[in-house]
């Protein structure tokens, strides 16, 4: 396994949300990205993870870290464990009161739980050589990333639970 770092979320040419994941030890595993394809309100919840940056009510994976520090678990590592037919695999691995519990996981839900428990992220060597590029194949736009956090914190200061009734 490769631990890895966000390095940011990202836009394609087809306006679907990556988030790049660069290797720790770039000396080791090269200068590659590994590009995983998730949704906007995925991409949301992991900017405003890794950037620190509170909303004004509990975002989902919020809620799920506030539960599993209530439970006494707490997220050990998540691991992007491989790739079929185009689709990433993980799993997050828990610490729990009655010993280690490991959960299947989609890749984006796994790492936005880590971004907030500050705990490693691993990929499959094998995921990595198949599906990671090389650095300078990605151009980051980190201003458009605090465009996108921005907008999304002025929804949730703006959004009334009445605009979701039937």
């Amino acid at each position: 396994m490769i631990r890895v770092r966000v390095v940011g979320v990202a836009l394609d040419p087809a306006q679907q949300h990556v988030i790049l994941l660069k290797p720790v030890d770039v000396e080791t595993h090269g200068d590659r990205v590994l590009p995983v394809w998730i949704g906007p309100q995925e991409a949301m919840s992991i900017l405003v993870a890794i950037e620190g940056s509170g909303s004004p009510r509990p975002l989902a994976h919020d809620l799920m870290t506030a539960m599993l520090g209530e439970l006494s678990a707490s997220v050990d590592r998540v691991e992007v464990t491989h790739l079929d037919e185009g689709t990433f695999h993980a799993r997050v691995v828990l610490n729990t009161p009655v010993g280690p519990r490991t959960f299947d996981a989609r890749p984006s839900d796994a790492i936005a739980l880590a971004a907030r428990a500050d705990a490693p992220i691993l990929v499959a060597e094998a995921v990595f050589a198949e599906a990671g590029v090389p650095d300078e194949a990605v151009e980051l736009e980190a201003a458009a990333d605090e465009d996108r956090v921005e907008e999304f914190r002025r929804f949730l200061d703006d959004v009334d639970p009445e605009d979701f009734q039937g």
